[in-house]
């Protein structure tokens, strides 16, 4: 792992949320994408910072946890999964960069996102 690339915070209701980080905390918006119906990608980050706070709802389907970066996500998968880890499946879509998810013992969501030259 490279570094942090975004902290997930659940969030019941996302407009509510980002009215709260944008407006009271002076965050401001990096990303708000539906990735597919019902999933909306709403991520905020004081400025200057250069890890985002993703708010997320339960409901979205996406994953709540702490994304990783990762110079490889497929290599980072067969060697956690080479070291007795059990990664979830490794994702490449149209809509994002290859990653995948993984539990740690105490059941935290881990997600390692491959990163994507600027």
């Amino acid at each position: 792992m490279s570094g942090i690339q975004s902290v997930s915070v659940e969030v019941q209701d996302q407009d509510g949320a980002l009215a709260f980080y944008r407006d009271v905390l002076g965050f401001e918006v990096r990303a708000d994408v539906e990735v597919w119906p019902g999933a909306r990608w709403l991520e905020v980050a004081p400025p200057g910072s250069p890890i985002g706070v993703a708010l997320l709802t339960r409901a979205s389907g996406l994953p709540i946890g702490v994304r990783y970066r990762t110079e490889d996500a497929a290599a980072a998968h067969a060697t956690l999964t080479d070291a007795g880890a059990a990664p979830d499946e490794y994702l490449v879509t149209d809509f994002a960069p290859p990653m995948f998810t993984l539990a740690d013992p105490a059941g935290s969501t881990l997600v390692l996102v491959e990163d994507t030259p600027s």
